[in-house]
């Protein structure tokens, strides 16, 4: 029963992370930035925050870097916009998964185009 919470308070977390991000953080540096998961420890102490960034590996450390500057802002906004007792400590990374597929995605076609009789 406590995993159901925990999966409740995830999910939350990551609607209200994506609107504080997008609309409080007015740095120049932050781009197009989507949170893709959150993983929320059992006891809520901590979330591990997967964000994904449109543009170059300087783009993406740019933005990591602007994210745990503002870490203490947001667990703040967080705190005000969700009722926990505890607001839980926030590690931004950076997820590779959406870089991953394209690439499969980019040499799967280049092999059916190898394969296709002409």
């Amino acid at each position: 029963m406590a995993r159901v919470r925990v999966g409740r308070v995830g999910e939350q977390i990551k609607k209200e992370l994506s609107q504080i991000i997008q609309t409080n953080i007015k740095d120049p540096r932050v781009g197009f930035i989507t949170v893709t998961g959150v993983d929320v420890t059992n006891d809520l102490s901590q979330a591990k925050v997967y964000i994904s960034v449109l543009g170059s590996e300087e783009t993406k450390n740019a933005a990591l870097q602007v994210l745990n500057k503002a870490k203490g802002f947001i667990r703040s906004e967080l705190g005000k916009r969700i009722r926990l007792r505890i607001v839980p400590d926030l590690v931004f990374k950076i997820d590779t998964s959406i870089d991953y597929s394209s690439r499969i995605e980019s040499l799967l076609h280049q092999i059916n185009e190898e394969n296709s009789p002409e």
